[in-house]
């Protein structure tokens, strides 16, 4: 397996992604467009993103210094976690709430109290365990 956020892992994801139908469909009733990094607690930047337009991701790569909506942070055995096994609803809680996932960049608040936004986000941790 590449290692967490390189090139080959964050391209990886994108395929990972744009073949999840549910995740795309979701995101696209939505006109979803961002660009989501990610990357470990304590680290001054992000170490990949991806570019979603209208749901699916049009470019994935390590981080450079793009200009982002959201940035997600977590230790390694917390990604590694949530990849082997994603979280659900209370458990992305219990994470947020304990600071297991920090927002760097990015409302957790107002995204998970949209049903329409929050499956589709927890959805997201299943796709990277496909990774």
């Amino acid at each position: 397996m590449a290692e967490l956020f390189s090139q080959s892992w964050m391209k990886d994801y994108m395929k990972m992604w744009n073949s999840d139908a549910d995740l795309t469909n979701a995101l696209a009733k939505l006109n979803f467009t961002s660009v989501i990094a990610y990357g470990l607690q304590n680290e001054k930047s992000p170490r990949g993103f991806i570019r979603i337009e209208n749901g699916e991701v049009s470019d994935a790569d390590v981080f450079s210094d793009q200009e982002v909506n959201w940035d997600l942070r977590a230790s390694t055995e917390s990604w590694d976690k949530w990849m082997k096994k994603p979280p659900g609803m209370m458990g992305l809680g219990t994470a947020y709430a304990s600071g297991k996932l920090k927002f760097y960049l990015g409302d957790y608040g107002s995204m998970i109290k949209n049903p329409a936004m929050a499956g589709p986000f927890i959805k997201t941790f299943a796709v990277m365990g496909k990774v």
